[in-house]
């Protein structure tokens, strides 16, 4: 499901593609939430939003994940207009088989131990505090409001929307709800790129204006910086109150070629082949690299290691690992990521590992 704010400017946040778990792997139909484009909560293009729902069963019945997905941010009007042709702009253009319920949305005890069997809904791609509340309003209608246990998750734009939304997500349910969040791949880091400078800021600038999102932002933050600024989790993420655990590489594809190695930062294109396949980058190129990974540890340590916040960093050269089986349980090289998640969630032990040992960016599955 996606939905955006209306006429792409107002009440923007991110783009969030939420999924509720289905019997079979391309999920059930889209689901149109019609009423909500009266309440001014639409997609780019004015459609309604929509989602897809699976239904829980046997102990999973009071237990409620919501997932958001990425896709990233238009940053212009002609951004955000060319996505009216696609499902990051418009529900008219959303298919249910343009979503598989796999990894963290598996149905499969075999496959995902932990949330298998929970009411689940994704395929919500949207933009804007409105459909946020529209979306989750249907869900509670749906019996969310009962929930034992709720966690609010996403990947990627969608991984950083999870910790943005967090507190919201905790206030709809009474304090007897355990309720928490997981992001994957969503702690952007605001580090310098190969030209020294901090281009990728402008980018977030020019979202935050856009979209007048400083409004949605938390206040805490935007009280003490400029608005995009809380865009980045590590300054946002000491004013959630909410337990978060993070799943993230240190070596994330995305922050490589969009944060590291832009075409800005790289005039010459000296750094282009290496950012695409770690295999051909140079002795140079590696320890750039191993300097960017530094740098994003620096930026992560404010997370904090108090026992509400969570957290498995590898160094694994990908982006995104909970929406894909081979890199939420496929074999030992990612088998931790679910186990950590299970347990931290379950209060099972407190899960705060950080890979120490294979420093080197690498591929950990081919």
């Amino acid at each position: 499901m996606k939905v955006r704010s209306n006429k792409w400017l107002p009440h923007s946040l991110v783009s969030i593609f939420i999924l509720l778990k289905i019997e079979n792997t391309s999920g059930e139909g889209i689901t149109l939430i019609e009423g909500a484009v009266a309440k001014g909560a639409v997609c780019l293009d004015g459609s309604p939003p929509a989602y897809q729902f699976d239904a829980g069963f046997g102990e999973g019945l009071q237990n409620w994940l919501v997932h958001i997905q990425g896709g990233g941010w238009c940053y212009s009007v002609k951004d955000c207009y060319s996505r009216t042709y696609n499902l990051y702009g418009s529900s008219k253009n959303m298919k249910s088989s343009d979503y598989n319920f796999t990894g963290i949305m598996s149905n499969k005890q075999e496959l995902n131990p932990n949330f298998y069997n929970w009411n689940r809904a994704t395929n919500l791609h949207f933009r804007g505090a409105r459909v946020f509340n529209a979306i989750v309003e249907e869900l509670l209608s749906k019996g969310m409001k009962f929930a034992s246990n709720a966690l609010l998750s996403g990947s990627s734009a969608g991984g950083l929307a999870s910790i943005l939304h967090c507190d919201k997500f905790r206030d709809l349910f009474p304090k007897s709800t355990r309720v928490k969040c997981f992001s994957d791949a969503g702690y952007f880091a605001h580090v310098k790129d190969l030209s020294g400078e901090y281009k990728f800021e402008g980018y977030y600038d020019m979202i935050v204006t856009l979209h007048g999102s400083s409004k949605n932002l938390n206040p805490e933050c935007t009280s003490k910086m400029k608005p995009s600024l809380c865009f980045y989790p590590q300054f946002v993420i000491p004013y959630v109150k909410t337990p978060v655990f993070i799943l993230q590489t240190t070596y994330d594809t995305f922050q490589v070629q969009n944060i590291l190695a832009t075409p800005q930062a790289d005039p010459k294109g000296l750094f282009t082949k290496c950012k695409e396949d770690i295999n051909v980058c140079s002795s140079a190129q590696i320890q750039r690299l191993q300097d960017f990974r530094w740098e994003f540890l620096e930026a992560f340590l404010v997370v904090g290691n108090g026992t509400s916040r969570g957290w498995f960093v590898n160094n694994c050269f990908t982006h995104g690992q909970c929406e894909y089986q081979s890199k939420w349980s496929g074999n030992s090289a990612w088998e931790l990521n679910h186990k950590a998640v299970g347990d931290w969630f379950y209060d099972r032990g407190t899960i705060q590992m950080i890979d120490t040992q294979n420093v080197l960016p690498h591929y950990c599955i081919k």
